[in-house]
Protein backbone atom coordinates (compact mmCIF):
# COMPACT_ATOMS: atom_id res chain seq x y z
CA UNK A 1 0.00 0.00 0.00
CA UNK A 2 1.25 3.62 -0.93
CA UNK A 3 -0.02 5.98 2.34
CA UNK A 4 -0.46 9.79 1.03
CA UNK A 5 -0.10 12.23 4.14
CA UNK A 6 -1.22 15.71 2.49
CA UNK A 7 0.09 19.15 3.91
CA UNK A 8 -3.62 20.22 3.96
CA UNK A 9 -3.65 22.99 6.70
CA UNK A 10 -5.22 25.86 7.40
CA UNK A 11 -2.85 28.60 8.57
CA UNK A 12 -0.33 25.76 10.48
CA UNK A 13 -3.61 24.85 12.25
CA UNK A 14 -4.98 20.87 12.58
CA UNK A 15 -7.74 21.60 10.51
CA UNK A 16 -9.09 22.16 7.27
CA UNK A 17 -9.16 24.87 4.50
CA UNK A 18 -13.13 24.75 4.22
CA UNK A 19 -14.47 27.86 3.69
CA UNK A 20 -18.03 29.90 3.75
CA UNK A 21 -19.23 30.18 0.15
CA UNK A 22 -19.22 33.61 -0.46
CA UNK A 23 -15.65 34.51 1.10
CA UNK A 24 -13.38 34.87 -1.78
CA UNK A 25 -11.26 32.07 -2.17
CA UNK A 26 -7.46 33.51 -0.93
CA UNK A 27 -5.44 30.09 -1.92
CA UNK A 28 -5.69 27.28 -4.32
CA UNK A 29 -6.12 24.14 -2.99
CA UNK A 30 -4.11 22.53 -5.62
CA UNK A 31 -0.51 21.24 -4.44
CA UNK A 32 1.69 18.20 -4.77
CA UNK A 33 -0.26 15.71 -3.21
CA UNK A 34 -3.79 16.76 -4.66
CA UNK A 35 -2.01 16.22 -7.67
CA UNK A 36 -0.46 12.73 -7.06
CA UNK A 37 -3.73 11.33 -5.84
CA UNK A 38 -5.41 12.61 -8.85
CA UNK A 39 -2.40 10.72 -11.16
CA UNK A 40 -3.04 7.66 -9.09
CA UNK A 41 -6.75 8.01 -8.74
CA UNK A 42 -7.03 7.55 -12.70
CA UNK A 43 -4.66 5.49 -13.60
CA UNK A 44 -5.15 2.75 -10.40
CA UNK A 45 -1.51 2.49 -10.81
CA UNK A 46 -1.53 0.70 -7.53
CA UNK A 47 -3.32 0.63 -4.35
CA UNK A 48 -3.13 3.75 -1.67
CA UNK A 49 -4.57 5.82 0.68
CA UNK A 50 -4.97 9.04 2.30
CA UNK A 51 -3.90 9.42 5.76
CA UNK A 52 -5.26 12.79 7.30
CA UNK A 53 -4.19 14.10 10.48
CA UNK A 54 -6.34 17.52 10.98
CA UNK A 55 -9.78 17.72 11.22
CA UNK A 56 -11.43 18.18 8.77
CA UNK A 57 -15.27 18.15 8.97
CA UNK A 58 -15.78 18.68 5.39
CA UNK A 59 -13.31 16.29 3.71
CA UNK A 60 -15.81 14.78 1.31
CA UNK A 61 -16.83 17.83 -0.37
CA UNK A 62 -12.83 18.59 -0.86
CA UNK A 63 -12.68 15.19 -2.62
CA UNK A 64 -15.40 15.72 -4.60
CA UNK A 65 -14.30 19.58 -5.56
CA UNK A 66 -10.80 17.75 -6.84
CA UNK A 67 -12.71 14.42 -8.45
CA UNK A 68 -11.09 12.12 -6.51
CA UNK A 69 -14.68 12.05 -4.17
CA UNK A 70 -13.81 7.49 -3.79
CA UNK A 71 -10.19 7.88 -2.99
CA UNK A 72 -9.34 5.64 -0.15
CA UNK A 73 -8.80 7.45 3.02
CA UNK A 74 -8.14 7.34 7.16
CA UNK A 75 -8.85 10.40 9.17
CA UNK A 76 -7.14 10.74 12.63
CA UNK A 77 -9.80 13.14 14.48
CA UNK A 78 -12.31 10.24 13.00
CA UNK A 79 -10.37 7.73 15.20
CA UNK A 80 -10.42 10.20 17.83
CA UNK A 81 -14.23 10.90 17.61
CA UNK A 82 -14.95 7.42 17.06
CA UNK A 83 -17.10 8.25 13.82
CA UNK A 84 -18.12 5.30 11.60
CA UNK A 85 -20.16 7.00 8.91
CA UNK A 86 -18.35 7.35 5.55
CA UNK A 87 -20.68 8.53 3.10
CA UNK A 88 -21.98 12.47 2.63
CA UNK A 89 -25.66 13.13 4.25
CA UNK A 90 -28.28 15.64 3.36
CA UNK A 91 -28.71 17.66 6.64
CA UNK A 92 -31.18 21.14 6.98
CA UNK A 93 -30.68 23.89 9.19
CA UNK A 94 -34.69 22.99 10.14
CA UNK A 95 -33.81 19.70 11.35
CA UNK A 96 -31.67 21.89 14.54
CA UNK A 97 -33.11 21.79 17.75
CA UNK A 98 -34.43 26.10 18.05
CA UNK A 99 -36.36 27.50 20.87
CA UNK A 100 -40.11 28.15 20.65
CA UNK A 101 -40.63 31.75 18.57
CA UNK A 102 -37.70 31.63 15.93
CA UNK A 103 -38.20 33.46 13.22
CA UNK A 104 -35.42 32.96 10.18
CA UNK A 105 -34.62 35.91 7.69
CA UNK A 106 -32.94 35.20 4.27
CA UNK A 107 -30.11 37.35 3.04
CA UNK A 108 -28.25 36.67 -0.05
CA UNK A 109 -25.53 35.48 2.10
CA UNK A 110 -26.68 33.71 5.05
CA UNK A 111 -29.83 32.91 7.22
CA UNK A 112 -30.42 34.92 10.25
CA UNK A 113 -31.91 33.41 13.14
CA UNK A 114 -34.12 35.81 14.90
CA UNK A 115 -35.61 35.22 18.28
CA UNK A 116 -37.69 38.13 20.03
CA UNK A 117 -36.45 40.50 18.49
CA UNK A 118 -32.44 39.70 18.80
CA UNK A 119 -29.83 37.73 16.73
CA UNK A 120 -29.72 34.75 17.88
CA UNK A 121 -28.02 32.79 15.07
CA UNK A 122 -26.11 33.01 11.70
CA UNK A 123 -26.14 29.84 9.63
CA UNK A 124 -23.70 29.95 7.33
CA UNK A 125 -23.13 27.44 4.26
CA UNK A 126 -20.12 25.43 1.83
CA UNK A 127 -19.98 25.85 -1.98
CA UNK A 128 -21.96 22.88 -2.10
CA UNK A 129 -24.99 24.67 0.13
CA UNK A 130 -24.36 22.50 2.75
CA UNK A 131 -24.16 23.81 6.71
CA UNK A 132 -21.07 24.18 7.68
CA UNK A 133 -21.04 26.31 10.58
CA UNK A 134 -23.64 28.03 12.77
CA UNK A 135 -22.97 30.86 15.10
CA UNK A 136 -25.33 31.97 18.12
CA UNK A 137 -25.34 34.80 19.89
CA UNK A 138 -26.36 36.65 23.59
CA UNK A 139 -26.60 40.44 23.35
CA UNK A 140 -25.45 40.80 20.03
CA UNK A 141 -22.01 38.76 21.14
CA UNK A 142 -20.98 35.31 19.63
CA UNK A 143 -21.28 32.91 22.46
CA UNK A 144 -20.40 29.69 20.72
CA UNK A 145 -19.85 28.33 17.05
CA UNK A 146 -21.07 25.06 16.00
CA UNK A 147 -19.18 23.15 13.23
CA UNK A 148 -21.37 20.67 11.02
CA UNK A 149 -20.16 17.21 9.49
CA UNK A 150 -20.86 16.74 5.50
CA UNK A 151 -22.22 13.61 7.19
CA UNK A 152 -24.84 15.05 8.72
CA UNK A 153 -24.21 15.92 12.33
CA UNK A 154 -22.72 18.05 14.54
CA UNK A 155 -19.36 17.88 15.09
CA UNK A 156 -17.36 20.38 17.23
CA UNK A 157 -18.28 23.21 18.87
CA UNK A 158 -16.11 26.21 20.28
CA UNK A 159 -17.36 28.33 23.38
CA UNK A 160 -16.72 31.80 23.19
CA UNK A 161 -16.14 34.59 26.31
CA UNK A 162 -16.87 38.08 25.60
CA UNK A 163 -16.15 37.23 21.85
CA UNK A 164 -12.98 35.37 22.72
CA UNK A 165 -12.72 31.32 22.08
CA UNK A 166 -12.13 29.46 25.39
CA UNK A 167 -12.16 25.95 24.18
CA UNK A 168 -13.55 23.64 21.60
CA UNK A 169 -15.18 20.66 22.07
CA UNK A 170 -14.82 17.81 19.25
CA UNK A 171 -18.03 15.21 19.48
CA UNK A 172 -18.87 12.02 19.10
CA UNK A 173 -21.77 11.25 16.49
CA UNK A 174 -24.32 11.34 19.37
CA UNK A 175 -23.15 14.95 20.49
CA UNK A 176 -20.88 13.99 23.93
CA UNK A 177 -18.12 15.67 23.85
CA UNK A 178 -14.52 13.38 23.38
CA UNK A 179 -11.90 15.31 22.71
CA UNK A 180 -11.43 19.28 24.71
CA UNK A 181 -9.54 21.64 23.29
CA UNK A 182 -8.43 24.68 24.99
CA UNK A 183 -7.09 27.77 23.28
CA UNK A 184 -5.35 29.89 25.91
CA UNK A 185 -2.96 27.38 26.47
CA UNK A 186 -3.35 25.19 23.64
CA UNK A 187 -3.73 21.69 26.34
CA UNK A 188 -6.25 19.47 25.32
CA UNK A 189 -8.65 17.11 28.05
CA UNK A 190 -10.15 13.80 27.31
CA UNK A 191 -13.41 12.97 28.56
CA UNK A 192 -12.89 10.36 31.28
CA UNK A 193 -16.56 8.38 30.64
CA UNK A 194 -15.00 7.82 27.02
CA UNK A 195 -11.79 7.54 27.20
CA UNK A 196 -10.65 5.64 23.94
CA UNK A 197 -10.62 5.92 20.20
CA UNK A 198 -11.46 3.64 17.71
CA UNK A 199 -9.37 2.34 15.01
CA UNK A 200 -10.17 1.12 11.84
CA UNK A 201 -8.19 -0.10 8.92
CA UNK A 202 -9.45 -2.62 5.86
CA UNK A 203 -12.62 -4.29 8.05
CA UNK A 204 -10.62 -4.42 11.16
CA UNK A 205 -12.09 -2.14 13.91
CA UNK A 206 -9.97 -1.67 17.16
CA UNK A 207 -10.58 0.26 20.37
CA UNK A 208 -7.67 1.55 21.97
CA UNK A 209 -7.83 3.50 25.66
CA UNK A 210 -6.30 7.11 25.21
CA UNK A 211 -2.31 6.94 27.38
CA UNK A 212 -3.44 10.07 29.65
CA UNK A 213 -6.39 12.44 30.27
CA UNK A 214 -4.75 15.31 29.36
CA UNK A 215 -2.19 16.32 27.07
CA UNK A 216 0.23 19.61 26.54
CA UNK A 217 -0.80 20.05 22.87
CA UNK A 218 -2.95 18.62 20.31
CA UNK A 219 -0.61 17.29 18.27
CA UNK A 220 0.58 14.69 21.17
CA UNK A 221 -2.99 13.28 20.51
CA UNK A 222 -2.20 12.83 17.09
CA UNK A 223 0.78 11.34 17.09
CA UNK A 224 -0.43 8.70 19.69
CA UNK A 225 -3.22 8.08 17.34
CA UNK A 226 -1.39 7.82 13.95
CA UNK A 227 1.40 5.64 15.67
CA UNK A 228 -0.94 2.99 17.15
CA UNK A 229 -2.77 2.94 13.91
CA UNK A 230 0.61 2.64 12.00
CA UNK A 231 1.24 -0.47 14.01
CA UNK A 232 -2.15 -1.65 11.62
CA UNK A 233 -0.53 -1.64 8.80
CA UNK A 234 1.75 -3.65 6.48
CA UNK A 235 5.52 -3.61 7.01
CA UNK A 236 6.41 -3.27 3.46
CA UNK A 237 3.76 -0.18 3.11
CA UNK A 238 5.48 3.13 1.61
CA UNK A 239 4.87 6.96 2.78
CA UNK A 240 4.90 9.28 0.57
CA UNK A 241 4.94 12.87 3.11
CA UNK A 242 4.23 16.37 1.56
CA UNK A 243 6.73 18.17 3.72
CA UNK A 244 5.23 20.79 5.75
CA UNK A 245 6.19 22.44 9.06
CA UNK A 246 3.24 21.57 10.69
CA UNK A 247 3.31 17.90 11.06
CA UNK A 248 7.65 17.24 10.51
CA UNK A 249 8.73 17.23 13.87
CA UNK A 250 5.48 14.41 14.37
CA UNK A 251 6.21 12.16 11.10
CA UNK A 252 10.08 13.02 12.14
CA UNK A 253 9.13 10.33 15.31
CA UNK A 254 6.35 8.61 14.27
CA UNK A 255 7.74 6.97 10.60
CA UNK A 256 11.01 5.57 11.47
CA UNK A 257 12.11 2.97 10.42
CA UNK A 258 9.41 3.35 7.74
CA UNK A 259 10.17 3.34 3.82
CA UNK A 260 9.63 7.00 3.28
CA UNK A 261 9.10 9.01 0.45
CA UNK A 262 9.25 12.74 0.67
CA UNK A 263 7.38 15.37 -1.73
CA UNK A 264 8.76 18.93 -1.68
CA UNK A 265 6.67 21.32 -3.24
CA UNK A 266 7.60 24.66 -4.64
CA UNK A 267 4.44 26.53 -3.36
CA UNK A 268 4.62 25.45 0.13
CA UNK A 269 7.65 26.65 2.60
CA UNK A 270 9.52 25.12 4.59
CA UNK A 271 12.70 26.02 7.13
CA UNK A 272 15.10 23.42 5.00
CA UNK A 273 18.18 24.52 7.55
CA UNK A 274 15.41 23.03 10.77
CA UNK A 275 16.74 19.72 12.76
CA UNK A 276 13.52 17.89 11.83
CA UNK A 277 13.49 18.73 8.58
CA UNK A 278 17.62 17.37 7.85
CA UNK A 279 16.62 13.86 10.02
CA UNK A 280 13.82 13.09 7.79
CA UNK A 281 16.16 13.58 4.56
CA UNK A 282 18.91 11.78 6.07
CA UNK A 283 16.33 8.99 6.86
CA UNK A 284 14.22 9.42 3.84
CA UNK A 285 14.83 6.32 1.12
CA UNK A 286 14.15 8.76 -1.50
CA UNK A 287 13.23 12.88 -2.29
CA UNK A 288 10.84 13.92 -4.82
CA UNK A 289 10.64 17.56 -6.03
CA UNK A 290 8.03 18.98 -8.34
CA UNK A 291 10.49 20.49 -10.67
CA UNK A 292 14.31 19.93 -11.40
CA UNK A 293 14.90 23.91 -10.27
CA UNK A 294 13.57 22.84 -6.42
CA UNK A 295 15.67 19.55 -6.80
CA UNK A 296 19.09 21.37 -7.24
CA UNK A 297 17.88 24.01 -4.37
CA UNK A 298 17.26 20.94 -2.41
CA UNK A 299 20.88 19.22 -3.86
CA UNK A 300 22.95 22.57 -2.75
CA UNK A 301 20.99 22.52 0.85
CA UNK A 302 21.94 18.93 1.55
CA UNK A 303 24.95 18.19 -0.39
CA UNK A 304 26.43 14.95 0.95
CA UNK A 305 23.73 13.04 2.77
CA UNK A 306 20.59 13.17 0.82
CA UNK A 307 19.94 9.83 -0.77
CA UNK A 308 18.26 9.31 -3.63
CA UNK A 309 16.19 12.06 -5.45
CA UNK A 310 13.75 12.94 -8.75
CA UNK A 311 11.93 15.51 -10.33
CA UNK A 312 8.84 14.46 -10.88
CA UNK A 313 6.50 17.66 -11.57
CA UNK A 314 2.84 16.75 -10.31
CA UNK A 315 0.83 18.32 -13.21
CA UNK A 316 0.74 15.95 -16.37
CA UNK A 317 0.06 17.11 -19.33
CA UNK A 318 -2.59 16.81 -21.78
CA UNK A 319 -3.12 18.49 -25.43
CA UNK A 320 -5.15 20.88 -26.00
CA UNK A 321 -5.25 23.25 -29.35
CA UNK A 322 -6.04 26.34 -27.56
CA UNK A 323 -7.70 29.48 -28.55
CA UNK A 324 -5.70 31.95 -29.25
CA UNK A 325 -5.80 31.96 -33.22
CA UNK A 326 -10.07 32.52 -33.06
CA UNK A 327 -9.04 36.02 -31.57
CA UNK A 328 -8.03 39.07 -33.88
CA UNK A 329 -6.03 40.81 -30.89
CA UNK A 330 -2.61 38.52 -30.27
CA UNK A 331 -2.66 38.26 -25.95
CA UNK A 332 0.26 37.67 -23.71
CA UNK A 333 -0.11 36.68 -20.70
CA UNK A 334 2.39 37.80 -18.34
CA UNK A 335 3.00 36.87 -14.65
CA UNK A 336 3.19 39.53 -12.42
CA UNK A 337 3.47 37.68 -8.65
CA UNK A 338 6.27 38.29 -7.09
CA UNK A 339 7.46 41.30 -9.52
CA UNK A 340 7.86 44.76 -7.45
CA UNK A 341 8.73 48.71 -7.50
CA UNK A 342 11.51 49.15 -10.01
CA UNK A 343 11.30 45.54 -11.94
CA UNK A 344 7.47 46.38 -12.25
CA UNK A 345 7.98 49.19 -13.83
CA UNK A 346 10.90 48.08 -16.06
CA UNK A 347 8.79 45.09 -17.36
CA UNK A 348 5.42 47.57 -18.10
CA UNK A 349 7.62 49.74 -20.09
CA UNK A 350 9.49 47.00 -22.17
CA UNK A 351 6.03 45.72 -22.40
CA UNK A 352 4.80 49.33 -23.83
CA UNK A 353 8.00 49.80 -25.92
CA UNK A 354 6.59 46.56 -28.02
CA UNK A 355 2.92 48.05 -28.30
CA UNK A 356 4.10 51.14 -29.88
CA UNK A 357 5.30 48.14 -32.67
CA UNK A 358 2.41 45.95 -32.69
CA UNK A 359 -0.70 47.53 -32.31
CA UNK A 360 -2.48 44.28 -32.36
CA UNK A 361 -1.44 42.86 -28.97
CA UNK A 362 -3.33 43.18 -25.66
CA UNK A 363 -0.97 42.72 -22.33
CA UNK A 364 -2.47 40.20 -19.82
CA UNK A 365 -1.30 40.37 -16.75
CA UNK A 366 -2.03 37.29 -14.39
CA UNK A 367 -1.98 37.35 -10.53
CA UNK A 368 -2.94 34.75 -8.86
CA UNK A 369 -3.67 37.03 -5.32
CA UNK A 370 -6.87 36.59 -4.41
CA UNK A 371 -7.17 40.37 -2.96
CA UNK A 372 -10.41 42.52 -3.78
CA UNK A 373 -8.84 45.50 -4.79
CA UNK A 374 -5.59 43.51 -6.77
CA UNK A 375 -6.77 44.74 -9.83
CA UNK A 376 -7.30 48.03 -9.58
CA UNK A 377 -3.41 48.36 -7.27
CA UNK A 378 -2.17 46.59 -10.11
CA UNK A 379 -4.20 49.07 -13.45
CA UNK A 380 -2.74 52.17 -10.80
CA UNK A 381 0.71 51.52 -10.99
CA UNK A 382 0.73 50.88 -14.83
CA UNK A 383 -0.93 53.49 -15.25
CA UNK A 384 2.03 55.26 -13.35
CA UNK A 385 4.67 53.79 -15.50
CA UNK A 386 2.99 54.52 -19.00
CA UNK A 387 2.73 58.02 -18.00
CA UNK A 388 6.45 57.53 -16.74
CA UNK A 389 7.73 56.94 -20.23
CA UNK A 390 5.07 59.14 -22.45
CA UNK A 391 2.47 56.60 -23.38
CA UNK A 392 -1.04 56.28 -22.91
CA UNK A 393 -2.37 55.77 -19.90
CA UNK A 394 -5.77 54.73 -21.20
CA UNK A 395 -4.19 51.78 -22.05
CA UNK A 396 -4.56 50.19 -18.50
CA UNK A 397 -8.09 49.91 -18.23
CA UNK A 398 -10.50 47.40 -16.68
CA UNK A 399 -12.47 45.70 -19.57
CA UNK A 400 -15.84 47.43 -18.17
CA UNK A 401 -14.43 50.86 -17.35
CA UNK A 402 -15.07 52.05 -21.13
CA UNK A 403 -18.68 50.76 -21.32
CA UNK A 404 -21.47 52.94 -21.03
CA UNK A 405 -24.67 51.34 -19.19
CA UNK A 406 -26.37 51.50 -22.76
CA UNK A 407 -22.90 49.45 -23.73
CA UNK A 408 -21.65 52.33 -25.97
CA UNK A 409 -17.58 52.38 -26.19
CA UNK A 410 -17.37 56.48 -24.40
CA UNK A 411 -13.46 56.17 -25.71
CA UNK A 412 -13.09 54.41 -28.86
CA UNK A 413 -10.14 55.91 -29.56
CA UNK A 414 -8.22 54.66 -26.24
CA UNK A 415 -8.14 50.56 -26.82
CA UNK A 416 -7.51 48.80 -23.52
CA UNK A 417 -3.96 47.50 -24.12
CA UNK A 418 -3.40 45.98 -20.65
CA UNK A 419 -6.03 43.49 -18.41
CA UNK A 420 -5.53 42.18 -14.98
CA UNK A 421 -6.22 38.17 -15.16
CA UNK A 422 -7.04 36.98 -11.54
CA UNK A 423 -6.95 33.93 -11.38
CA UNK A 424 -6.49 32.26 -7.62
CA UNK A 425 -7.48 28.48 -8.56
CA UNK A 426 -5.44 26.23 -11.76
CA UNK A 427 -8.69 25.52 -13.21
CA UNK A 428 -9.14 29.57 -14.15
CA UNK A 429 -5.85 29.60 -15.07
CA UNK A 430 -5.93 27.21 -17.49
CA UNK A 431 -9.39 28.65 -19.03
CA UNK A 432 -7.61 31.89 -18.90
CA UNK A 433 -4.31 30.43 -20.82
CA UNK A 434 -6.02 28.71 -23.78
CA UNK A 435 -7.06 31.91 -25.23
CA UNK A 436 -3.14 33.34 -24.95
CA UNK A 437 -0.44 33.51 -27.76
CA UNK A 438 2.33 33.82 -25.84
CA UNK A 439 3.08 33.30 -22.08
CA UNK A 440 5.98 35.23 -20.18
CA UNK A 441 7.69 34.88 -16.92
CA UNK A 442 10.50 36.83 -16.00
CA UNK A 443 10.97 35.87 -12.25
CA UNK A 444 13.62 34.08 -11.02
CA UNK A 445 11.90 30.71 -10.84
CA UNK A 446 8.46 30.32 -13.35
CA UNK A 447 5.76 29.08 -11.71
CA UNK A 448 5.55 25.17 -12.78
CA UNK A 449 1.68 24.90 -13.81
CA UNK A 450 1.79 27.83 -15.66
CA UNK A 451 5.03 26.04 -18.01
CA UNK A 452 2.75 22.76 -18.17
CA UNK A 453 0.19 24.49 -18.78
CA UNK A 454 2.03 26.40 -21.62
CA UNK A 455 3.20 22.92 -23.52
CA UNK A 456 0.37 21.56 -23.19
CA UNK A 457 -1.80 24.30 -25.51
CA UNK A 458 1.17 24.55 -27.33
CA UNK A 459 2.23 28.46 -27.38
CA UNK A 460 5.72 29.45 -26.73
CA UNK A 461 7.20 31.02 -23.64
CA UNK A 462 9.96 33.42 -22.51
CA UNK A 463 11.75 33.21 -19.80
CA UNK A 464 14.69 34.29 -17.54
CA UNK A 465 15.74 30.99 -15.79
CA UNK A 466 16.23 27.53 -17.56
CA UNK A 467 14.10 24.96 -17.29
CA UNK A 468 13.44 21.21 -18.17
CA UNK A 469 10.24 23.14 -20.14
CA UNK A 470 11.64 25.54 -22.10
CA UNK A 471 14.21 24.71 -24.70
CA UNK A 472 15.76 28.69 -26.11
CA UNK A 473 15.04 29.02 -29.70
CA UNK A 474 12.41 26.17 -30.18
CA UNK A 475 9.37 26.21 -27.74
CA UNK A 476 10.65 29.62 -26.32
CA UNK A 477 13.20 31.96 -25.51
CA UNK A 478 15.60 32.21 -22.78
CA UNK A 479 16.53 35.70 -21.59
CA UNK A 480 19.71 36.19 -20.64
CA UNK A 481 19.23 40.49 -20.36
CA UNK A 482 15.44 41.61 -19.89
CA UNK A 483 15.66 44.72 -22.57
CA UNK A 484 15.76 41.80 -25.18
CA UNK A 485 12.06 41.46 -24.40
CA UNK A 486 10.16 43.39 -27.12
CA UNK A 487 12.70 41.85 -29.79
CA UNK A 488 11.68 37.90 -28.34
CA UNK A 489 8.02 39.22 -28.48
CA UNK A 490 8.46 40.27 -32.29
CA UNK A 491 10.36 36.93 -32.69
CA UNK A 492 7.27 34.88 -31.97
CA UNK A 493 4.28 37.37 -33.01
CA UNK A 494 5.84 39.18 -35.94
CA UNK A 495 4.63 36.13 -38.09
CA UNK A 496 3.17 32.88 -37.91
CA UNK A 497 6.01 30.64 -38.77
CA UNK A 498 8.38 30.44 -35.43
CA UNK A 499 4.94 30.42 -33.55
CA UNK A 500 3.93 27.29 -35.35
CA UNK A 501 7.33 25.88 -34.78
CA UNK A 502 7.61 26.42 -31.07
CA UNK A 503 4.16 24.80 -30.96
CA UNK A 504 5.37 21.31 -32.66
CA UNK A 505 8.22 21.50 -30.79
CA UNK A 506 5.99 21.99 -27.29
CA UNK A 507 3.49 19.43 -28.13
CA UNK A 508 6.99 16.87 -29.07
CA UNK A 509 7.84 18.12 -25.10
CA UNK A 510 4.15 17.57 -23.60
CA UNK A 511 4.85 13.76 -24.60
CA UNK A 512 7.30 13.19 -21.62
CA UNK A 513 4.97 15.11 -18.83
CA UNK A 514 1.85 12.74 -20.07
CA UNK A 515 0.55 10.55 -17.19
CA UNK A 516 2.07 7.41 -17.85
CA UNK A 517 5.53 9.15 -18.37
CA UNK A 518 5.47 10.47 -14.94
CA UNK A 519 3.68 6.88 -13.36
CA UNK A 520 7.10 5.51 -15.07
CA UNK A 521 9.30 7.76 -12.98
CA UNK A 522 6.77 6.55 -9.83
CA UNK A 523 7.90 3.37 -10.37
CA UNK A 524 11.62 3.85 -10.71
CA UNK A 525 10.83 5.94 -7.32
CA UNK A 526 9.11 3.02 -5.60
CA UNK A 527 11.15 -0.20 -6.91
CA UNK A 528 14.15 1.80 -5.50
CA UNK A 529 12.39 2.71 -1.96
CA UNK A 530 10.86 -1.53 -1.96
CA UNK A 531 7.89 -2.67 -0.84
CA UNK A 532 5.07 -5.43 -2.18
CA UNK A 533 3.06 -2.94 -4.27
CA UNK A 534 1.62 -4.38 -7.51
CA UNK A 535 2.29 -1.44 -10.42
CA UNK A 536 0.21 -1.22 -13.11
CA UNK A 537 -0.40 1.80 -16.00
CA UNK A 538 -4.05 1.06 -16.96
CA UNK A 539 -4.21 -2.80 -17.81
CA UNK A 540 -0.24 -3.04 -17.94
CA UNK A 541 1.36 -4.63 -15.40
CA UNK A 542 4.99 -2.42 -15.10
CA UNK A 543 7.77 -5.50 -14.32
Amino acid sequence: MLYFIPAWYQQNKWRENEQIWYERRMHTEFDDTVKQIQLFHRSKACRYQIILLGYAPNFRHFLHRQSVYRAPYWSCFDAIQEIKRRKVAALSFHQFKWPDGIEFRYTQFVIIAMLKGKKYAQIDFGEDGNPIQVNLYKDDKICRRNLYDDRGFLSATILYENEQPVHCDYLMENGVWKLRYFYQDGHVEINSKYPAYLLRDQGREEERRFSRLRYDDISQVICEVLLFYLQMVGGEDIFCVAMHEQHIRLLEKVLRDKKLILSFFSGRSLDTGSLAVRKMVKEADYVVADSGNTLNKLKKVWKGFMKNSMAIPPYDSREDSGLSLQFNVQKILVAIDGVEGEGFGKLVRLLGEYLRINENVQICLLTRKADYDRKQRVLETVRRELLKDGMEEGWAKEADETISENNINMEESVPVKFVVEQCVDELSVSKCMREQRLFVDLREVPELYLQITAISIGIPQIVRTKTEFVTDGLNGKILKNVHGLPKALHYYLGGLKNWNQARIFSYELMKEYTTDKLLERWKEVMDSVGGDLYFTIGERKLE
